[in-house]
């Protein structure tokens, strides 16, 4: 498989390594599975003969129209952790090239991936348009508004849609990485992983810090601290407008544009991660239900399972 990484200066340098070092482990360990050859063939491309990482790191790089036919281009993210400074970078020039370049590829057949930030820049290019993807959840409101065409689902690490593969925040680039590996062999890429000691995480769920997400918007900060005072109670869409004076309508559709979610779903987020610190600090399951809201446990025990994947003796033992 020619898998080509397309970095643009400024690249977060952990994203762009993770990439590059699981990629080249999977070939080191491939003859121990029977592979004749490597099974990747790894470019590292740019726009210029060289990319200057966030961390000031120079390195070599061949021009992106150098490579014949790769069968993946992938993105790793710039560096950017807040939507002012992302907005810089996208309007940045080199990176409306990397749009047009990666525009033309998709349209030649070629497919595309990126990880973290590097889906906003699949987003510039109008990739996503359609489609389901995922980004790094900490982003996903200003992703939301920028990118209203794209079936966004936050809570997912890896989304494949089509020709294109998305993967979550800055980790991501390993998960996108070994999900490379697992289209070759998912026995190689088990062996990877348990080489580099990497966890499969299927959600971005479990590292969600929901009030986080909710200052992105006034009227979503001001709920956020209405659900926090009044978590014991039961929830209803009308009591909560009337008591932030705005219309319920208007809560349900600023909600859903800004957290990808209804009302209710952002009360049970903000009520399962309540719960969560309470059964990590040893309370009992009885007491927590009550405390967030649930009239008995059992239905704390099902939607911790299903928001998390993970049971009370799970989240105890990680605490």
């Amino acid at each position: 498989m020619k898998v080509v990484v397309f970095a643009l200066d400024d690249v977060f340098d952990s994203g762009m390594a993770v990439l590059l070092d699981t990629l080249a482990t999977a070939n080191e360990l491939a003859a121990s599975q029977g592979f004749d050859k490597a099974p990747f063939d790894v470019r590292l491309t740019g726009l210029r003969k060289r990319v200057r990482t966030a961390l000031g790191f120079t390195t070599t790089v061949e021009p992106l129209d150098a490579v014949r036919k790769p069968d993946w281009i992938v993105v790793p993210a710039l560096n950017a952790k807040q939507a002012d400074s992302l907005t810089l970078r996208l309007q940045r020039r080199d990176v409306q090239e990397a749009v047009e370049h990666l525009q033309r590829r998709h349209a030649n057949g070629i497919n595309i991936a990126a990880a973290c930030i590097g889906t906003f820049v699949l987003a510039e290019a109008g990739l996503l348009d359609g489609e389901e993807a995922t980004t790094t959840w900490s982003l996903a409101p200003f992703f939301r508004q920028r990118y209203p065409a794209v079936k966004l689902d936050d809570s997912r690490m890896v989304v494949e849609s089509g020709r294109v593969v998305t993967a979550g925040a800055a980790m991501g680039h390993l998960d996108l990485a070994l999900w490379l590996v697992r289209r070759v062999s998912p026995e190689l890429a088990e062996l990877v992983a348990r080489f580099m000691l990497i966890d499969r995480r299927a959600s971005q769920a479990h590292y969600i810090i929901p009030d986080y997400l909710a200052h992105s918007d006034p009227l979503i900060s001001k709920f956020e601290r209405w659900i926090r005072d009044n978590l014991s109670g039961g929830f209803s869409l009308l009591e909560v407008a009337h008591a932030l004076a705005v219309h319920p309508r208007t809560l349900q559709r600023r909600t859903e544009a800004i957290l990808g979610k209804s009302p209710l779903e952002f009360v049970q987020d903000l009520r399962i991660e309540r719960a969560r610190h309470l059964i990590s600090a040893g309370h009992n399951l009885e007491d927590i239900a009550a405390e967030v809201g649930y009239a008995d446990a059992a239905t704390l025990r099902t939607l911790l399972r299903r928001k998390l994947g993970q049971g009370v003796r799970e989240i105890r033992r990680l605490k």
